[in-house]
């Protein structure tokens, strides 16, 4: 990280009625900024093994009111030529409004074909910012992710980048909802 200022900037900083020297104003910003609070945001998938899909907005969706969703998703050219594995994912907000989908795969259509892209368009509860994704694999094929991108009604569209083998049964993705309640606890 780099902080430029200006010659007659550098000069014009003070400190307590002193001047601080450029040095020492670099310094201290670099103290301050390890000593922050801030959680790192995670730029790799994380195994969740806690995480539920709410399998009861699943059946909501299919009575009440939903929004659409597209969702694409890109094979890594490194997956396996064509995959039988079940893919599942599930996706949401930071106030607990999920998506969930127990099956995306459908070996017949080709689908998840290496280095290939496929566009899903899903209905399901309405959210808002989508900050979380998680897919789940079962299957012995080893199926790779490239990475998977949401657009949603209420929500900027948003990519999560994966290039990594899913474990096998389990929920394996990101989340990004840090500050709010549990994605995978909150009560809708």
């Amino acid at each position: 990280m780099f902080l430029l200022l200006s010659q007659s900037t550098k000069q014009g900083l003070q400190l307590s009625g002193k001047r601080m020297k450029f040095p020492t104003l670099i310094l201290t910003f670099f103290i301050i900024a390890s000593f922050s609070q801030a959680t790192p945001i995670a730029t790799k998938p994380q195994a969740n093994e806690s995480f539920k899909p709410n399998q009861t907005q699943l059946q909501q969706q299919k009575e009440g009111s939903s929004c659409t969703y597209t969702l694409t998703i890109k094979t890594s050219c490194s997956s396996p030529s064509y995959t039988t594995d079940r893919i599942s994912i599930s996706f949401g907000d930071a106030y607990g409004y999920q998506v969930y989908v127990p099956r995306l795969d459908d070996p017949s259509s080709g689908t998840f074909e290496r280095c290939s892209t496929d566009t899903f368009e899903i209905y399901g509860p309405c959210t808002y910012q989508i900050c979380y994704l998680y897919l789940y694999r079962t299957g012995y094929d080893g199926w790779i992710p490239d990475k998977v991108t949401v657009h949603g009604y209420n929500s900027k569209p948003v990519t999560f980048y994966y290039n990594t083998l899913i474990p096998y049964g389990v929920w394996y993705g990101f989340d990004y909802c840090r500050g709010y309640a549990s994605s995978a606890t909150a009560v809708v």
